[in-house]
């Protein structure tokens, strides 16, 4: 998921994971251990006990906090298709005026997890999806097929996402060769992971020049994921019931051509894992049956492309390289 480019698909993008890379809870490690009290010996489980906790994952261990992590990304099954879906609004933010509802938005990212195994950082998955983010009418609900800049008073034509491929691997170690840890809280009976990832790097709309000149693309996205504790540890299920939020804060989408006027458009949404692809909503189903018809699943597990993001499909479009659905009026 380049790892930037991963990261700002929409949910994908939405999705990445919140184990962190970090020194294990589990207490002091390497030449720290040494000087560790020593626990006193436990006595023997019962039976009972022992059998409860083969069937528990423990998130102190790196491996069974990568386990749970893919259980919210999506199944424990290699190459078993999960589907992801969200709706919310997105505002406009400009200095002097107050903030608008310039339209909603509608999203879905189908994925699924195969296992792997890396030399350097052991036991992981690879996690492949597409995605679509749908901009829709405030007030009806349609799918925009053009929207009138309020600002230029243009008539513009609207570039929903089409994000093809959004991928992204996962390991027991991170790349500085340290274990994983869970990265969220438990609250009682409830799991909450909270993620942000602000975002600032060369723009592939923008020249050469960025450094000197400005253009570089400035965003943040900020994930949060919740769910019920028995069913993330529950060695059992392959899956976890999760509900999602999603934010995100960017420049101005390139095909608003707001020529570089003062702001920034936001979007704030929540949504939850499906328990199957036909729970999408009729307007979604829609769009992919006469727009996307490869939507209805995942990428091949293998899927060697480098991710895609929405400046990088906008530029390919304005390029030739990819051409948008014929929408009717």
């Amino acid at each position: 998921m380049n790892v930037k480019h991963v990261i700002t698909a929409a949910v994908a993008a939405i999705m990445v994971t919140a184990c962190q890379e970090q020194v294990s809870v589990t207490g002091p490690v390497g030449e720290n251990a040494d000087k560790a009290t020593q626990a006193p010996a436990q006595e023997p489980q019962p039976p009972e006990a022992a059998a409860a906790s083969a069937d528990t994952l423990n998130l102190d261990v790196p491996a069974d906090a990568l386990e749970a992590m893919r259980k919210v990304q999506c199944s424990t099954i290699d190459n078993k298709p999960v589907t992801y879906h969200w709706f919310g609004r997105a505002y406009s933010r400009r200095m002097g005026e107050r903030d608008r509802n310039i339209f909603n938005v509608e999203g879905m990212n189908v994925r699924s997890c195969k296992t792997i195994v890396d030399e350097n950082r052991g036991l992981g998955y690879k996690l492949v999806s597409r995605e679509i983010l749908l901009y829709q009418d405030v007030e009806t609900g349609e799918v925009l097929k053009t929207w009138e800049n309020p600002w230029t008073g243009e008539e513009v034509t609207v570039m929903h996402v089409a994000n093809d491929p959004v991928n992204f691997e996962s390991f027991v170690k991170g790349r500085d060769g340290r274990d994983i840890t869970f990265g969220g809280d438990i609250l009682g009976d409830k799991f909450q992971m909270s993620l942000t990832v602000p975002l600032f790097y060369h723009n592939p709309l923008g020249s050469e020049f960025q450094s000197e000149v400005g253009g570089t693309y400035h965003a943040t996205e900020m994930f949060n994921f919740f769910g019920d504790v028995d069913d993330l540890l529950d060695r059992n299920t392959d899956t976890a019931r999760t509900a999602v939020g999603w934010a995100r804060m960017s420049d101005w989408l390139p095909w608003m051509k707001m020529a570089g006027r003062d702001g920034i458009i936001y979007m704030h949404t929540a949504g939850r894992k499906l328990n199957d692809w036909d729970e999408l909503s009729e307007t979604m189903k829609s769009e992919i049956r006469n727009h996307y018809p490869e939507y209805v699943g995942p990428p091949d597990p293998d899927d060697p492309r480098d991710n895609m993001t929405s400046w990088k499909y906008y530029k390919a479009v304005k390029q030739g390289e990819i051409e948008l659905p014929k929408r009717q009026d």
